[in-house]
């Protein structure tokens, strides 16, 4: 029976780190342990993905299919056109500071005023930017159905602005920026931007103005762009080297629902999605944080994903016009998010643009143990105490489970003398020695394997909690008391992981000493290696954990004398 035990809390211990290694591949992106990858067909990455997206314009840094910048002239060279320059403009809510580019009428910089970043605390958390080194801009433009229809303004045609204001008004409910392009033969686009006041959803109303002689067929296209180098991690490299958190393109549609598609999946030729759908959208996500172009449902569109440069990148939806005759013109609005993954916003603003917070397989726990979290944090006002509570909740709603097998490691802690003295006499005989364990056993109405269920039980939530406090953005610089002003990153003093050791040893001598003194050491040493993880992970994690051992300690304690044993 010691032997079977022995056997199942290794199992345990085995399938636990296991499974929790499992959770941070699916949460960041990589391929699960135990299931393949969803069959879809293969897009065609080489060649721009899918079969319309394959005439859009290239990169910024490919000028040579950018659209003439005056009436009637014929399009630039490369040498030349990269003699054309726009203008920056920066554009400020109460929580945005948004750059757009008159190059285009893209938006090249976009910073979160209400988000610092974590290894430069003084500064503003930059999601879009443009620079020498790094690429992440979100575009949009115009395509023909066919090359020989002509060119049309695309994100690499001038524009001229015609609105002058560059802040939010006080008291206005949001700031409002228009501007055309130049006319691409005789045709022309005109992009407002609407910021609203506190929101990151940003409307862009797209017009299309026939200024030709002749019927137009027109394509819009919306996409994201960035080069594929992920975000460097807070405070160094992930937990023993492992992946960092997921930065990749997603779509999403009825079709195919949530699909990643990681930039290597489109190196190798490999990325897998659905390719078209009348609902949907695309994404940019990184940790904590993403972008997405959002569209309304029942119009047809199709979906692409794409290599456009050395190591750059673009995931978007291009989505047909219908006719627009001589003089006439038809709008489309679209709507750009680049903000937190607040799941509950994200949620509103578009149907399953909240997985973009991937808690991968954990979700049917973490999502209830995030509501919790959450609502706990609205009374309590404090992330680190709002934990603290979980898990004081969590201990009541499983007090009499966890009493049952504290009861029955009490009572194996009692007979532990009587065990020890029988397996002297009788070591020359095993199979008399396990005789005589069970017949102890039967007599005492002990159940050796009782104690293991506070393990099982505890395992899940804490995967699952570990999924909510590492992806969770509320948890994000948000601080405890004293030396803990982050709780999403590792304690910097490592106290708190020391303290978790020392109450996970402080449990084991609790618990009943095995009578096989090779398994009584390893009972010793499991809980230091368990233990060393946590020096790596998140501080409200080890929070979690430390509090969990107190609380179970003292549960321990109190059995252990309301029977009798000696702690």
């Amino acid at each position: 029976m010691n032997d079977l035990r022995r056997t199942l809390l290794w199992s345990v211990f085995a399938v636990s780190l296991l499974m929790l290694w499992d959770g941070w591949l699916r949460h960041t992106g990589q391929p699960s342990l135990f299931a393949p990858a969803p069959a879809s067909e293969v897009a065609q990455a080489a060649s721009g993905g899918a079969s319309g997206a394959s005439n859009l314009p290239r990169a910024s840094g490919d000028l040579g299919a950018a659209a003439a910048p005056v009436p009637g002239a014929s399009a630039p060279n490369a040498a030349e056109a990269v003699a054309v320059k726009g203008e920056r403009i920066v554009l400020q809510t109460d929580v945005v500071k948004a750059t757009i580019d008159t190059l285009g009428g893209n938006v090249v910089k976009l910073e979160l005023l209400q988000h610092r970043n974590q290894d430069a605390p003084d500064q503003n958390m930059v999601i879009l930017d443009h620079t020498a080194t790094h690429t992440y801009e979100a575009q949009s433009g115009l395509v023909a159905q066919s090359a020989a229809d002509g060119a049309l303004p695309n994100h690499l045609t001038l524009f001229t602005p015609s609105t002058t204001e560059r802040t939010l008004a006080d008291g206005a409910k949001a700031l409002v920026f228009t501007l055309a392009s130049q006319p691409v033969n005789g045709v022309k686009l005109v992009k407002t931007y609407t910021f609203p006041r506190g929101d990151y959803a940003i409307d862009v109303k797209q017009d299309v103005v026939n200024g030709s002689a002749t019927t137009i067929k027109p394509q819009l296209y919306v996409q994201l762009e960035r080069d594929g180098t992920p975000p460097a991690a807070a405070q160094g490299p992930a937990f023993m080297g492992g992946p960092q958190a997921y930065t990749g393109m997603a779509v999403y549609n009825a079709k195919g629902k949530y699909q990643k598609v990681d930039f290597k999946h489109i190196d190798e030729n490999k990325a897998e999605y659905e390719k078209s759908d009348d609902n949907g959208w695309v994404a940019m996500v990184q940790h904590h944080f993403a972008s997405a172009w959002l569209v309304g449902d029942k119009l047809s569109r199709e979906f692409y994903v794409k290599k456009v440069g050395t190591n750059l990148y673009a995931t978007g939806m291009l989505l047909p016009l219908g006719e627009i005759a001589a003089g006439q013109s038809k709008a489309l609005e679209t709507r750009l998010f680049v903000g937190p993954q607040d799941e509950n916003r994200l949620a509103d603003l578009a149907p399953g643009l909240e997985l973009v917070k991937d808690y991968g397989w954990t979700t049917i726990l973490a999502k209830p143990l995030y509501w919790l979290l959450k609502h706990l944090h609205g009374i309590i006002g404090n992330w680190g105490w709002a934990i603290v509570a979980l898990v004081v909740l969590l201990k009541a709603a499983f007090y009499w489970l966890n009493a049952s097998a504290y009861r029955s490691m009490a009572k194996m802690k009692a007979l532990n003398p009587r065990i020890q003295a029988m397996r002297e006499n009788l070591k020359d005989d095993p199979q008399k020695m396990q005789q005589e364990m069970l017949k102890i056993y039967r007599e005492e109405k002990v159940n050796p394997i009782g104690g293991c269920l506070p393990i099982l039980i505890q395992i899940p939530v804490f995967i699952a909690l570990y999924s909510v406090l590492s992806s969770s953005v509320e948890i994000r610089n948000a601080p405890w008391m004293l030396w803990i002003t982050d709780l999403s990153v590792k304690d910097p003093l490592f106290v708190l992981p020391a303290l978790m050791t020392a109450s996970s040893l402080l449990q084991t001598w609790l618990n009943p000493t095995p009578p096989d003194p090779v398994q009584a050491k390893m009972m010793w040493i499991m809980p230091l290696l368990f233990s060393v993880m946590f020096f790596f992970f998140p501080a409200g994690l080890v929070l979690y954990w430390l509090t969990n051992n107190v609380l179970s300690i003292a549960q321990q304690w109190m059995i252990n004398k309301q029977l009798g044993v000696k702690n």
